[in-house]
């Protein structure tokens, strides 16, 4: 698999929560902190990643119904290595954007003190 051409359609296809926040993230809108999307970390790629926070944002939307279990292993893989991930529904993000953005903002406060 060519991560590089996996990681450009990841981006190329997201779904509206994902459009959603990476409206409120990029180009340090949130306090000054950088994030990128789809980026590959281990053998995941992340959905949002604040390497400054070692903060990874996880969207989780119909994909994700019935692979809990999958998904357990996959935040416990990214923890080990040391980052703090942060799981979201889609519709938490489509409903309350700003909510979100200040729940990821104080995540990132309290990993940089």
């Amino acid at each position: 698999m060519d991560r590089t051409a996996y990681a450009r359609r990841l981006r190329q296809n997201q779904t509206l929560a994902e459009k959603t926040l990476w409206a409120l993230v990029r180009n340090r809108r949130l306090a000054g902190f950088k994030f990128m999307r789809q980026i590959a970390i281990d053998r995941y790629f992340a959905d949002f990643v604040c390497e400054a926070g070692k903060l990874i944002v996880e969207l989780d939307g119909a994909a994700h119904d019935g692979r809990e279990v999958y998904d357990d292993h996959r935040t416990d893989t990214l923890e080990r290595i040391g980052y703090v991930v942060l799981r979201f529904p889609n519709e938490r993000v489509l409903a309350d954007p700003g909510g979100t953005a200040a729940d990821i903002l104080a995540a990132l406060r309290s990993v940089r003190l």
